[in-house]
């Protein structure tokens, strides 16, 4: 099974040579719509190169030397809040190039429409769509041990490309038998009129990946995490006769971030370190998700001031 960089580096490799491939061949035909699938594809590479950079320095963050020299200062509390930020916008650009190319589209549809050469636009997208189909297949497999969002994205914009692809082909077709024949005219509408219904089909697809990521950017807490923690929190508070909690939590990208402040009475009895420790690893071990993935912060205060 390929690491999370390795299916990356693949990908972009991968991708950049379709992106080649579409613009190449949409010069060659004429097509607005082959054009648009090589720039789609070129723009998804560039994202990717951008996720397999930030994906490297959380994999470094959470290693026992962190990050080297500069970086290491600078983010001290960790990258983790940079994969959001990527795939936020990464689904952005991609809604916003298929907005584009969707009033292009309308354009050239009022104008007339243009000349296709089907022959070859036929080639391209059975080249593409095999490379499409082949990466979506290895991405998916292998994320069902990594569990990456990085791979996930990736795999969904591989079965974009894909489905893109499948429509071109399906309406290059149709174009190359209805050429030369008494529905001729209706040819030259072909390539924006398919180009029309992509977009419209892929401009909702990333709309989820962009929600999620705002949520994580936001700091917005998921409800079944604050249950969770809260039910651990109040169980601990019943069990050592505390006062009170408070409960602060978030996920941001793959990290969990968990910050519980107890509330002891002022009159607790003096207690050693090591049972402030013990009661901490059971919390810990309580709430789970244990890995370098995780920001877990518990602290007793008698206080309630340091806990708000």
């Amino acid at each position: 099974m390929p690491s999370e960089q390795g299916f990356l580096r693949a990908s972009i490799v991968a991708t950049v040579v379709v992106a080649a491939l579409g613009i190449a061949f949409g010069l060659l035909s004429g097509s607005f719509s082959i054009a648009f699938d090589g720039a789609y594809s070129l723009i998804d590479a560039g994202m990717t190169m951008l996720a397999l950079l930030v994906s490297n320095l959380i994999v470094r963050s959470g290693q026992g030397d962190g990050l080297p020299g500069r970086l290491g200062r600078r983010f001290t509390m960790g990258v983790w809040h940079l994969e959001p930020i990527v795939l936020g916008l990464n689904g952005t650009l991609l809604i916003a190039v298929a907005v584009y190319a969707l009033i292009n589209a309308a354009i050239s549809v009022i104008n007339g429409g243009h000349e296709l050469r089907f022959d070859l636009a036929i080639v391209y997208a059975l080249v593409t769509l095999v490379v499409c189909a082949a990466m979506a297949f290895i991405g998916a497999r292998a994320n069902r041990g990594l569990k990456s969002d990085f791979v996930a994205l990736d795999v969904k914009a591989w079965i974009m490309s894909g489905g893109i692809t499948s429509a071109l082909l399906i309406a290059f077709i149709i174009g190359y038998a209805v050429a030369g024949t008494r529905f001729d005219s209706l040819s030259r509408y072909v390539d924006p009129v398919v180009l029309a219904l992509v977009c419209l089909v892929i401009i909702p697809i990333p709309i989820g990946t962009v929600r999620r990521a705002l949520s994580d950017i936001l700091l917005i807490a998921p409800t079944d995490l604050q249950a969770h923690v809260d039910q651990v929190a109040s169980e601990t508070v019943q069990r050592h006769g505390f006062v009170s909690h408070r409960a602060y939590v978030a996920k941001v990208g793959r990290a969990m971030r968990v910050e519980l402040y107890f509330i002891v009475p002022k009159d607790f009895p003096a207690t050693a370190i090591m049972e402030w420790d013990r009661i901490r690893d059971d919390v810990g071990a309580a709430v789970g998700g244990e890995s370098q993935n995780r920001w877990l912060v518990i602290a007793f205060t008698a206080d309630e001031r340091w806990a708000d």
